[in-house]
């Protein structure tokens, strides 16, 4: 009982901080980026993260098995791989911005939340396991398929954010005072421009607007292509360890049930995306539209599939991968 309840606790603490984050995050937009709140959005992410590690050590602790058992328990463990891919900057030693915190934190939020408060509470219930997913293979084939569908589907959404500035005609400038406000909400940069209206019409306004798209479009282009090559990592070792299990459980490597398949259909989508990029002639904006494609498809895996209820991977409702 004092688990559940601690469970519960840590649970609603780290759904505030989250949502005090992303509050944060509005606030800055809408407003004016102030260093000293995004420090404690950073921190409020860090925080959401140790939560829901204690969160998941808990039910792990009580239930017995690893923690992937059901829908909710999925959820979460996404919304803890959402944690992870957002401090890969810090990681990475990027000291001045969190370029992903624009998608990994309101993906994080709405995973969370969706897993809290949009599921029935017998959902929440720890489930017993099936003869079949009692094994070490759960934790290695799950989690690491989770982790890609996070990795993938934060740098899929990258790529959408590209596709939709490469094609717009203008890049929006607002103006205040003498001053012109440049904001990229991605990246959470303000610049100020202190020029002289007559000075600006002198020049070629129109150069500088495409030079700065152009960078905002390098920038979405470097995470998605980093973002989507660690999930494409994931996902490749997440397919091999499941094909081990599934030797293991049911006697042959690959059955082409319909989780198999599109997984594989995933896995195809990234591997199209990563051959793309490394063709000079397909840079920028048609590997993207690849990445797009696959986010569309990570959902049919993960959720699509799973309302059918067939093939070796139905052990209920919305379990696993």
């Amino acid at each position: 009982m004092i688990f559940v309840t601690l469970e519960h606790i840590l649970t609603h603490i780290s759904f505030s901080i989250i949502s005090t984050v992303i509050t944060i995050h509005l606030m800055t937009f809408l407003v004016r980026e102030i260093v000293g709140l995004c420090d404690s959005s950073e921190k409020g992410m860090i925080a959401t993260f140790l939560l829901i590690t204690g969160l998941l050590v808990i039910r792990w602790i009580y239930s017995g098995h690893f923690p992937l058992s059901n829908l909710y328990e999925s959820l979460m463990f996404l919304s803890w791989s959402f944690a992870i891919i957002h401090m890969i900057p810090k990681i990475g030693n990027h000291k001045n911005k969190n370029d992903l915190s624009a998608i990994t934190t309101p993906s994080a939020i709405f995973t969370q939340g969706f897993a809290t408060s949009g599921l029935s509470t017998e959902m929440h219930q720890s489930a017993i396991l099936v003869p079949a997913l009692r094994s070490h293979w759960l934790i290695m084939h799950v989690s690491m398929m989770l982790l890609s569908y996070a990795a993938l589907l934060v740098g899929s959404l990258f790529s959408i954010a590209l596709l939709v500035i490469a094609f717009r005609k203008n890049v929006e400038i607002f103006g205040k005072n003498n001053n012109l406000l440049i904001r990229s909400f991605f990246f959470r940069e303000i610049k100020y421009l202190n020029e002289n209206r007559n000075v600006l019409q002198n020049t070629s306004f129109s150069s500088f607007k495409n030079y700065y798209k152009y960078q905002l479009i390098q920038r979405l282009d470097y995470w998605s292509s980093r973002v989507i090559s660690l999930g494409f990592t994931f996902l490749t070792i997440g397919i091999l360890s499941g094909a081990v299990w599934a030797n293991e459980a049911w006697g042959s490597y690959w059955n082409w049930d319909p989780k198999e398949t599109w997984a594989f259909i995933t896995w195809t989508i990234y591997a199209i995306y990563s051959h793309t990029r490394t063709t000079q002639s397909w840079q920028g904006a048609k590997p993207a539209i690849a990445a797009s494609i696959g986010f569309l498809i990570i959902w049919i895996c993960y959720f699509g599939v799973n309302l059918l209820g067939i093939g070796l991977h139905s052990y209920g409702s919305f379990i696993l991968t």
